[in-house]
């Protein structure tokens, strides 16, 4: 897992990598200055940090599919004797691990 920092260095190489940029004020189009590039490059590092910490909540919660097919799911376990929705809940924490 990649620190700040480390997020930091290379959203200044993704963001060196496309320049020039451009914004558009008054009809003229001006290319961005200094500080709206640091800008750039501190909200993509920390847009990355954000997913690399919690992109695996919104992962799991795709994954785990809607409450009604998880309660049908126990609904069969108990009826056939099987454990198919733990050993499904298990694989969506084992495809998309918390963070240390």
């Amino acid at each position: 897992m990649a620190t700040l920092e480390e997020l930091q260095v290379e959203a200044a190489a993704e963001i060196e990598a496309v320049k020039p940029l451009f914004k558009q004020v008054n009809s003229e189009r001006l290319e961005l200055s200094d500080a709206e590039y640091a800008q750039k490059v501190t909200d993509l590092a920390n847009s990355k940090w954000e997913e690399q910490q919690f992109g695996y909540i919104q992962a799991r919660q795709k994954a785990y599919g809607s409450i009604a097919d998880q309660l049908d799911m126990q609904y069969w376990d108990k009826v056939n004797g099987t454990n198919l929705w733990q050993e499904h809940i298990a694989q969506v924490k084992s495809d998309n691990p918390k963070p240390a």
